[in-house]
């Protein structure tokens, strides 16, 4: 296992990288969204950015059953 060191660049990547799948949501899985949403929740340069991310999370979480109550029904009916 190798230890990072605490001045990589990684968290900055992350963030970045968080960023860009926040601003592009439409073309992102809801997974990839969940973990950009954690990053950015955590890791955020600013309050408000956090709180974003957090508020982001909690929307996408919310769709999440209304997709599968959809899937479930649209089998129901093929049969």
């Amino acid at each position: 296992m190798t230890v990072q060191p605490r001045s990589s660049a990684w968290p900055a990547d992350r963030v970045a990288e968080a960023r860009v799948v926040i601003a592009d949501v439409a073309h992102h899985s809801d997974l990839l969204i969940r973990l950009a949403c954690n990053v950015l929740a955590q890791h955020g340069e600013t309050p408000a950015e956090r709180a974003d991310a957090q508020r982001l999370l909690v929307v996408v979480d919310a769709r999440r059953p209304v997709r599968r109550a959809q899937r479930e029904d649209q089998g129901r009916s093929a049969r």
